[in-house]
């Protein structure tokens, strides 16, 4: 069983390297579009900001677990000492809270700009959105690096209490400072990505039911033929769909993760490390899918990669 176990483990970590380099690579390809777009216009744009902070959050975050993922394997012993162990575990976690916090921005970014709500105070946020996001983009980091501080403090005693046998001497009180410092990441951990969990589900739901909304409108007035516009509605309210689905599904996996529900090295473990590779960079593809700017650029390569290969082959 222990085989089985260490086998799909193993397998779960090289899909969840697949995973990485290539939410790597569609990082690359955003950060580099929404970059070559201010320069170009001299103007940093809401949206090329957020694209920006979110696209180097998770360059940073994907690398680090690639990173974390090799030394667990190949460098186990030395992995696990204090400081190391400490500072891998609290970097993870500012790079997991920040790449949820600056998702969390973009759902409300589009929800702002796209939905067609006309109460005064959804007005008022959309005039001053563009004066009012650089400041929530470098409040959400600082947030994410004090939340994520404390767990400096005490995840590895938490860490050696879960993977050290407790002798019969003192088992109880230690195993009540276990459950005491274990309660404490799991408070800092929710209090951490709570908030901006809220912000993406609700902007998500008030987003899709405005386009929802406006798509059955077009349909009621539709002349019988395809119209482009209402397709874009459609393509709209699945992509933000997707989101959410992959935002609540890496949100439960960081979750589990940093509660030590499950045992290291374990089968639940190796998914929940699978799942939280796949998110970003699946989110990564669904952005770059979705927005023709961001298309253009694989497109290219691609047809320059092509091309080169025909004029060899001649």
């Amino acid at each position: 069983m222990s085989n089985i176990s260490d086998l799909f483990s193993l397998i779960c970590l090289i899909i969840s390297i697949i995973e990485s380099m290539i939410g790597l690579l569609g990082n690359v390809t955003i950060l580099a579009v929404s970059s070559a777009s201010c320069i170009r216009s001299k103007i940093l744009s809401s949206y090329d900001m957020i694209m920006i902070f979110l696209s180097l959050s998770r360059l940073f975050l994907q690398s680090w677990m690639m990173l974390d993922f090799f030394l667990s394997l190949f460098c186990e012993a030395s992995y696990y000492e204090e400081n190391l162990f400490v500072t891998f575990k609290t970097v993870f976690v500012f790079l997991n809270y920040s790449s949820l916090w600056f998702a969390a921005w973009l759902s409300v970014f589009y929800c702002i700009k796209v939905a067609s709500f006309t109460q005064s105070f959804f007005i008022w946020l959309k005039q001053r959105l563009s004066s009012f996001m650089p400041w929530m983009l470098i409040t959400s980091s600082l947030f994410s690096f004090v939340t994520s501080l404390p767990f400096s403090w005490d995840i590895y005693n938490v860490h050696n209490n879960f993977t050290t046998p407790l002798t019969m001497r003192n088992t109880s009180e230690r195993r009540g400072t276990m459950k005491t410092s274990l309660l404490l990441l799991i408070l800092l951990c929710n209090a951490g990505i709570a908030l901006p969990l809220i912000m993406f589900v609700v902007s998500s739901i008030l987003l899709i039911k405005s386009l929802w909304r406006h798509t059955r409108q077009m349909q009621n007035n539709a002349t019988g033929f395809r119209d482009p516009s209402q397709e874009a509605h459609i393509g709209a309210i699945k992509s933000v769909f997707s989101f959410l689905i992959l935002y609540i599904t890496n949100f439960i996996a960081l979750v589990l993760i940093l509660s030590d529900a499950f045992l290291p090295f374990s089968i639940g473990e190796a998914i929940c490390i699978a799942v939280m590779a796949a998110c970003p960079a699946g989110h990564s593809m669904v952005l770059i899918w979705s927005n023709p700017k961001f298309r253009e650029m694989p497109a290219r390569i691609l047809q320059h990669i092509n091309c080169h290969v025909r004029t060899r082959s001649m």
